[in-house]
């Protein structure tokens, strides 16, 4: 997005608005990247993206103007199975990589669903969950904070955290060795579609 944007009910300027996109993300001022899955021509012939929403409820969308937009195209796109405890990555629909990781307990379990990648977090050396992060449009069903945030789901590494891979151990983001987030946060950038499954 090249701008703020009121996000609607429904394709028009008149419907009611919901909430307001900034124009970058919170964390790491990365401009704000939003998977578009529909599209429609309003009154006055105003043309508007029906769009995935970060935050909660998880799975949310809604509408905003098109203009003020710039359209970017990934191949790119990032299966989480579940049950296998395995991130698989795809481009342009051919499998790439699949690593194997930690996911949610029991009581604090990885939510399921369609999501996107937020922005992609280098973080501090020592920091927990480093050393990069995939922060997800997801969050947490159990916890509605965390650590002083808002439950956000990750994708991230396991320094100063630990955990087995294959086990399911965390308070729901999904924990990968260092190797394998390095790889991914090289090539995965903001609006990269997630689908998490098999929960």
């Amino acid at each position: 997005m090249l701008s703020a944007h009121g996000v609607h009910h429904a394709p028009e300027a008149r419907s009611p608005q919901v909430s307001i996109l900034a124009t970058t993300r919170p964390i790491t001022g990365e401009r704000t990247s939003l998977p578009v899955i529909g599209h429609a021509t309003g009154p006055g012939r105003v043309r508007w993206l029906q769009v995935m929403l970060p935050g909660r409820p998880d799975g949310s969308t809604g509408w905003i103007a098109r203009q003020g937009t710039r359209e970017l195209v990934t191949g790119w796109r990032i299966l989480v199975d579940l049950v296998a405890r395995r991130v698989g990555v795809y481009r342009d629909g051919r499998m790439l990589r699949t690593f194997r990781a930690v996911i949610g307990k029991p009581s604090t379990p990885t939510p399921t669903g369609e999501f996107f990648v937020e922005e992609t977090v280098q973080m501090a050396p020592g920091q927990a969950g480093g050393p990069y992060a995939l922060a997800l449009s997801a969050r947490s069903n159990v916890l509605q904070t965390f650590e002083g945030g808002t439950g956000q789901i990750g994708i991230h590494g396991r320094d100063d955290l630990g955990g087995t891979l294959g086990a399911a151990e965390s308070h729901g983001c999904i924990r990968l060795a260092t190797a394998s987030i390095d790889w991914l946060a090289a090539r995965i950038g903001p609006g990269t579609p997630v689908l998490i499954y098999g929960g």
